[in-house]
């Protein structure tokens, strides 16, 4: 049995001296172009701009005539920040007419000048009236606005999904992909400023990195649309598909996992990690499932059990601290968008978003033995303690219920649960001692459950056959993993986390089909 070099009552902090502290703060340009400045470095340095002016760019959240038609209001948005400007354009303007027939979503280029907001919940506003300096430019009109899906009303969040092409418009889905941007940049620091190397790894493989055979296949050979099934070709005096006239001469699929092309790598260049789009054929419609994901996956050689764990808290608590620091405004607006859909939906209002992200950001995670989380579990439901709906005995997955108990009931924290058995796990992972446990391990955080899975690598190749065939695997497709076994094995370890769990568990999102730009799940796959 692997056990972590230090006690597991034992707590250590990460201060990530491998990541520079000019890292923690993001950057944030002056200009979209040159010649427009950004909302978001303009509403972060109005003080500078006061009596100023200044030329933005963007498209009008809301935008109606005032005072007799002698003033318009303008709420514009360039997507840069969760906030917006109020541009104040006065009748002396030229096109004023024209300025008055604008509706929401039309976009503009303006001139104007930064004064003091009188407005409450803002600081400044743009005053364009000056028609020898100022000027409103309507690059494009809303040309159908009795129709335009937009409008004004708010939307189920439901309904934003069947117009996927518009919704990031919208102030949620804006702010949701802000947050998607900054923890890929996130991923990309740190794993950059440890010495990693990016590699990327193949789409389409003939390899099924899990064993569960849920993958899409890639293939040439069926007919265009409405042609005879007929035409698929077939092996001579035999009811099946002759592969060798297929355009890769085998079955060859979309990838589940990076893991083990990645690996190839990490036995030859040390420390990698790979970052990139995965697939998986599950006929799954629930709200944590897509058919399309990312995978974020580090590999490191010469590593073992307890360097896996402090790489991958590393990880989350520097994307947490990454963006507690630079997205607070972001984090807030979130907040309050689910307190407000939870009193639409007559629902228990959600724990604290920001709350739970500082309390991960800033707690060492507890360890527990797969082990020892199960028999808590079982002992405090004999108790009267809790009530699960499912069934836990050794042995079995833990659900998404037992996990958060333990992190948030128990531990009242992170969690590392590491040794699993083998049986529940991928045939790669190094075998305990005990040959019934492998040197798996997963992050269990409040409000989330599992967000990382990862384990040490079998480096034995005797061991790794046998866990190959007990599996049923065809050994063959995996001849050139099995090289690595054979020419100069090396302890190697590492993780793979979902990024849309991330990001879900960042915005606090519930439905992982709003945290990606276009969901791809059963019977959807448009835009």
């Amino acid at each position: 049995m692997v056990e972590p070099t230090k006690k597991e009552t034992e707590t250590y902090k990460i201060d990530l001296p491998y990541v520079e502290e000019r890292y923690f703060n993001k950057p944030v340009p002056k200009n979209v172009v040159p010649g427009i400045t950004r909302l978001e470095y303009l509403l972060k340095n109005y003080e500078s701009y006061m009596d100023k002016e200044v030329t933005v760019a963007g498209w009008a959240r809301t935008c109606r005539p005032q005072a007799k038609e002698t003033l318009v209001f303008i709420e514009l948005t360039d997507g840069t920040t969760p906030g917006s400007l109020q541009v104040v354009v006065d009748q002396t303007m030229p096109n004023f007419k024209e300025c008055v027939k604008c509706d929401v979503a039309t976009s503009f280029r303006i001139t104007g000048k930064v004064v003091k907001s009188p407005a409450k919940g803002q600081n400044i506003e743009l005053q364009v009236n000056n028609a020898e300096s100022h000027l409103v430019k309507i690059l494009g009109v809303n040309s159908d606005p009795k129709f335009y899906p937009l409008a004004k009303k708010g939307h189920t969040y439901e309904t934003l999904r069947e117009i996927a092409h518009l919704r990031p418009r919208t102030r949620f889905i804006g702010s949701i992909a802000r947050i998607r941007n900054a923890l890929a940049f996130a991923t990309h620091l740190y794993f950059q400023n440890r010495g990693f190397l990016y590699v990327h790894t193949p789409i389409v493989t003939a390899s099924d990195c899990e064993g569960a055979g849920e993958m899409f296949q890639v293939t040439t050979l069926l007919p265009e649309h409405n042609k005879s099934i007929k035409e698929v070709p077939l092996v001579d005096k035999k009811d099946v598909v002759d592969y060798n006239k297929d355009f890769f001469k085998a079955p060859a699929y979309l990838t589940v996992s990076g893991q083990l092309a990645v690996e190839n790598y990490c036995c030859a260049l040390s420390n990698v990690y790979t970052f990139g789009p995965t697939f998986r054929a599950e006929k799954s419609n629930t709200s944590r499932h897509l058919a399309e994901f990312w995978m974020i996956e580090p590999e490191m050689a010469f590593a073992d059990l307890q360097d896996n764990f402090e790489l991958a808290e590393g990880y989350l608590r520097f994307c947490l601290q990454y963006i507690l620091q630079n997205y607070m405004d972001e984090l807030e607006y979130l907040e309050k968008e689910h307190e407000r859909k939870a009193k639409e939906d007559k629902k228990t209002p959600p724990p604290s978003l920001i709350a739970n992200l500082k309390l991960v950001a800033g707690t060492p995670f507890k360890k527990l033995t797969y082990t020892e989380g199960v028999e808590i579990c079982l002992q405090d439901e004999k108790d009267g303690k809790v009530k699960f709906e499912n069934k836990l005995s050794w042995g079995v997955d833990l659900n998404s219920e037992h996990e958060r108990y333990l992190a948030e009931q128990v531990v009242k924290g992170p969690v590392i649960l590491y040794n699993y058995p083998k049986d529940i796990k991928a045939f790669y992972m190094k075998l305990n001692e005990d040959e019934k446990t492998v040197q798996a391990m997963d992050i269990l955080i409040p409000q989330i459950g599992e967000v990382i899975g990862g384990s040490v690598r079998e480096d034995n190749l005797e061991r790794l056959d046998k866990r190959i065939d007990e599996m049923k695997l065809d050994k063959e497709s995996y001849w050139w993993y099995r090289d690595l076994r054979k020419y100069g094995s090396v302890p190697h370890c590492g993780f793979g986390l979902g990024f849309e769990r991330l990001i879900m568990m960042v915005t606090g999102v519930e439905n992982i089909r709003d945290v990606i730009p276009y969901p791809r799940y059963p019977g959807h796959a448009e835009f």
